[in-house]
């Protein structure tokens, strides 16, 4: 029987993973946190046995480090079968550990299932065109699973202790940080999206979707022209290959066409709402409520009635 380990420098994204093992069939689900008590209380609280590892040399901004590390807990652990979390620093892990375990590596993974002894990943093929499923065979799996694919597990019963690997001090040196400039949305964490397409006539109807959004409780979002061509909204707003593929509770889409560029961004989507003047628009087939009208009028008229 496989023997999983899981790792994310975010708890959310970590306690996902935990909920992702066990949807496999994982017994028992085996967790490692680096220098990060808190997380580690967390994870067990969730029913994972958790191995901390306090190491000064280790940061996160090395992520040869931080794979070496990983490497030699799945050594302890006996770990066949790596799930990460498949953000920057997750993608980049996971390639090194491959390296490291000579194992198999599989990211942006969006869906996973036990198949006999193969565990089958679903993931975005051909610019998104299509899902392609697709397996390890090597013995050792490393498989970075999109965040928000699976929901935190529910209390729990784990345990806490010590682990101790052998890693060099690092030679990058965290100076500073700073905020990034500009626009700070996080459009992927956002339980409503409200998004914007080339059917909006004019930069001067941004304020009435603004206000919708925030009626809401949720934030502006767009396709990529609208970002990158018309620059009316910053290149954080983007939905889609270009942008962010994000899973929100609710997704109004306005005056958008439903290329797959865009589409591949939002499908993940648990409510999809189209509204667009083209009762034969693309978007209308991923849609789970379509109203064929001008954009403009619903966007007035739902301020109104909000």
């Amino acid at each position: 029987m496989a023997v999983f380990m899981i790792y994310s420098s975010k708890e959310k994204q970590a306690l996902e993973l935990i909920t992702a093992a066990k949807s496999v069939g994982a017994a028992e689900v085996k967790a490692v946190s680096i220098n990060d008590e808190a997380q580690a209380n967390a994870l067990a609280a969730a029913g994972a046995e958790v191995s901390l590892i306090s190491n000064d040399a280790i940061t996160l901004a090395d992520v040869a480090a931080l794979a070496s590390a990983l490497g030699q807990a799945a050594a302890q652990l006996g770990a066949d079968t790596i799930l990460l979390s498949s953000d920057r620093r997750g993608k980049e892990i996971a390639g090194r550990l491959a390296a490291i375990l000579d194992g198999g590596c599989l990211t942006e993974i969006t869906a996973i299932k036990a198949n006999g002894d193969k565990i089958e990943c679903q993931r975005n093929a051909l610019g998104g065109a299509t899902v392609a499923t697709q397996y390890i065979a090597s013995d050792k799996k490393i498989i970075a699973i999109r965040p928000k694919t699976f929901d935190a597990p529910g209390a729990g019963s784990g345990s806490v202790s010590a682990m101790t690997v052998d890693v060099k001090a690092s030679t990058i040196k965290l100076v500073e940080t700073k905020t990034r400039a500009g626009d700070a949305v996080d459009i992927e964490a956002a339980e409503v999206l409200v998004a914007v397409g080339q059917g909006l006539k004019s930069q001067d109807e941004l304020p009435a979707v603004e206000a919708l959004a925030k009626k809401l409780g949720g934030e502006v979002a767009c396709s990529k022209p609208v970002a990158t061509d018309k620059k009316w909204l910053s290149e954080e707003r983007i939905i889609g290959l270009s942008g962010k593929k994000c899973k929100p509770e609710l997704a109004i889409l306005l005056g958008i066409s439903g290329q797959v560029q865009f589409t591949v961004g939002i499908r993940d989507a648990k409510v999809i709402v189209a509204v667009n003047s083209d009762e034969k628009a693309t978007i209308n087939s991923m849609a789970d409520y379509i109203l064929t009208a001008d954009l403009h009028d619903v966007v007035k008229e739902m301020n109104t009635g909000l």
